[in-house]
């Protein structure tokens, strides 16, 4: 599945499956400009490290279009500017402000001196991170893929699928490498609240791609994993510190715990390039305080009286003595992380 994220040349614009809307609506988001690309990102029309990545870097493309019919004076500052509206429009993954510095790293090697010609650069470079990150994702399933034994039920948390990614996945990634090394397994996809990316897409994609999968609450972890029912746990991360903590959809934590509890492997599935070394630990990582809205209703429904605070945080770390491996495209490291991870970037 890679058809969510879409460069269409007819429009000049990046076509977006809208993710708030599924599983009951298919419809799509155009993104002609920065801000249609800020509010794509922040509202979660797109979402996931990987895809958020992708999304950042054809946005950067958008940017240089916008100045270029703006017509400003100063072309290079309103650029500037509009990429740092960009790289701000959510604080945690870090494969946002991978993708941002990545096209402003190009912008400075290429010497371009028209945003005519930096824009096809740009463009040139967005398909090439689009396409490297499926590649990625396939090389990271046939690694996680053979973690996975015949017969195993997975547990996953949040979506970190093709929708997560610019197509194949890297937690469902792993699933899916061991589903193509002809694997007979079964997924369990935690209905990750408050925003329900297990139940509504997790769910989707995995039975749209004839992988059994069976939807739980969040509170039934516990259960399920002292009644057998769970093998190993494969999540994905929006951030991985230098010492290995991963950060992820709020309440992985919580799971890390209980699989450690009941012996059960909790492996991560990330891109090398979601991997912080300039952040040692997940506690220094920012962590998203999103609209609570998201908590007090479900769809239109108002399930919190008027008046009444929430939290929704919505990320937070789990620490690398909880996991058993991270699953990335060059293979899969194991604790110690922090040599691990020093080694890789060496």
């Amino acid at each position: 599945m890679t058809e969510h994220i879409q460069f269409s040349p007819d429009k000049d614009a990046l076509v977006l499956l809208d993710q708030r809307l599924l599983p009951t609506k298919v419809e799509w988001f155009d993104c002609k400009g920065t801000e249609d690309i800020c509010f794509a990102l922040k509202v979660m029309v797109v979402r996931g490290a990987p895809a958020i990545g992708v999304t950042a870097a054809y946005g950067c493309y958008l940017a240089a279009r916008e100045t270029q019919r703006a017509k400003d004076a100063d072309w290079r500052a309103a650029l500037d500017k509009r990429l740092t509206l960009i790289q701000n429009a959510r604080p945690t993954a870090v494969n946002l402000a991978w993708a941002v510095r990545e096209m402003r790293r190009v912008w400075q090697e290429s010497g371009a001196d028209s945003l005519d010609g930096l824009a096809g650069i740009w463009l040139a470079r967005a398909k090439e991170i689009h396409l490297a990150d499926i590649e990625m994702c396939k090389a990271m399933g046939r690694f996680g893929g053979e973690l996975i034994d015949d017969g195993d039920t997975v547990m996953t948390h949040c979506n970190a699928g093709a929708l997560a990614t610019a197509g194949y996945g890297t937690a469902l990634g792993v699933i899916r490498g061991a589903v193509d090394a002809g694997k007979k397994i079964q997924v369990i996809a935690n209905e990750t609240r408050p925003f329900l990316q297990g139940a509504r897409l997790t769910a989707w994609e995995l039975h749209r791609d004839g992988i059994p999968v069976r939807v739980a609450c969040d509170n039934a972890c516990a259960l399920l994993m002292k009644r057998g029912l769970v093998q190993k746990v494969v999540v994905g991360a929006d951030r991985i510190a230098a010492n290995g903590d991963a950060v992820n959809k709020i309440g992985t934590f919580g799971v890390a715990l209980l699989a450690k509890h009941f012996n059960i492997p909790f492996y991560v599935a990330a891109p090398v390039y979601t991997i912080d070394p300039d952040t040692p630990t997940g506690d220094a990582v920012p962590i998203e305080d999103r609209t609570s809205r998201e908590v007090t209703h479900v769809g239109e429904t108002q399930v919190v009286p008027d008046g009444v605070p929430v939290y929704n945080l919505a990320f937070d770390p789990t620490p690398a003595e909880l996991i058993a491996g991270i699953v990335t495209e060059r293979g899969v490291l194991r604790p110690p992380y922090g040599p691990a991870i020093k080694k890789l970037f060496a």
